[in-house]
């Protein structure tokens, strides 16, 4: 998995924008929350939100750990971008997207439609 590869499934979801923050990170956002963070330096690494329930198994996977200052709030950190199939990417890049817009207030989910 590359960035561009990342990219194009992030930016292919309803209402999503893009921008870089803390200097070298491109951040995904919905509804001006983040779901999904690559950090762009060598190695890339990417970090999401994911289910309360997969938090702690995915977080124990090699080449994943909780996220740095965002555990509480169940993102993980993808350290090996190696470790997911093309198609579980999707899957939890999509999962990570969903979590945020059910955050969301009806107004701004509705305004997504």
């Amino acid at each position: 998995m590359d960035i561009e590869s990342i990219r194009n499934i992030c930016i292919n979801f309803p209402g999503v924008t893009e921008g870089i923050k803390w200097g070298n990170d491109l951040c995904f956002t919905v509804g001006g929350k983040m779901f999904c963070i690559a950090l762009l330096d060598n190695p890339l690494k990417v970090s999401l939100k994911v289910k309360d329930d997969e938090f702690d198994e995915l977080s124990n996977l090699q080449g994943i750990i909780a996220a740095p200052y965002a555990a509480r709030h169940k993102w993980i950190l993808i350290q090996d971008v190696s470790v997911f199939t093309r198609e579980k990417w999707e899957d939890y890049i999509k999962q990570s997207y969903n979590l945020v817009i059910a955050k969301l207030s009806k107004k701004k989910q509705a305004q997504l439609k």
